[in-house]
């Protein structure tokens, strides 16, 4: 089984709430969960958030709507992560996705876990030699390394740290595969930190989302040519 994690809080520094603000009608969060499904290779959907009441509303709105989730302790983000793993039975691959990213694509999604598979590496990501624009981040991990990982992490970094930022940084122990773009994006940032980014998601998907609801990194792109109010996030 290859299951993907979408992890997400209510608590934001910069705009909080942004998980429930609405994209053509819908939260974000539930965007990114249309999107996420939308790719072939992934057999089950957890989106992970915390216990905290904060997140009370993230998770009974996306209960309502047959999403499964978990909600672990949020001070210990290695525990909280593998306890969800743990929970969706025999699992092989896990992909991480944050929960700050409305234009995770699909396509993107599923290159990296094919990359994964056919190089047998414990780790494949398009995060470490980053191409891609900040934003469409895919990491994948396989269980056994993440496992590893994690009883190897000491309790008080653990807190902090999702086991996956030891797998790489140890490529020497745990292989890893890096998935490219066709050209060098890195230097976009598409992720929703600020009310700013927000209104530049609002307006690509009220371009896009109308028209295709899995709308590529291409698509983004186009749609930024030639416009001044999203020059900002413009290649």
């Amino acid at each position: 089984m290859i299951l993907a994690i979408l992890q997400v809080r209510m608590t934001s520094h910069r705009l909080p709430g942004k998980a429930m603000a609405p994209l053509r009608g819908e939260p974000m969060i539930w965007r990114q969960v249309e999107r996420i499904r939308l790719a072939r290779c992934i057999s089950k959907l957890v989106v992970a958030t915390s216990a905290e009441p904060s997140d009370d509303p993230l998770a009974s709105f996306l209960v309502s709507r047959g999403q499964t989730v978990f909600r672990g302790a949020s001070e210990n983000l290695s525990e909280r992560f593998m306890r969800c793993v743990e929970a969706a039975g025999p699992v092989t691959h896990v992909v991480r996705i944050k929960g700050d990213s409305p234009f995770v694509d699909p396509a993107v999604i599923d290159e990296t876990v094919r990359l994964a598979l056919t190089t047998r590496a414990a780790y494949a990501s398009n995060r470490v030699e980053r191409s891609f624009p900040k934003g469409l981040e895919v990491e994948v991990v396989t269980a056994q390394a993440l496992a590893s990982a994690a009883a190897e992490t000491d309790p008080q970094v653990a807190a902090t740290r999702s086991p996956l930022a030891q797998i790489r940084e140890r490529a020497d122990r745990y292989p890893q595969a890096h998935c490219l773009a066709p050209r060098d994006f890195s230097k976009l940032d598409w992720r929703v930190k600020t009310p700013a980014d927000f209104a530049f998601a609002r307006a690509v998907y009220d371009a896009l989302h109308s028209v295709d609801p899995g709308f590529s990194m291409e698509d983004v792109l186009d749609i930024t040519q030639g416009r001044q109010d999203l020059a900002r996030w413009a290649a």
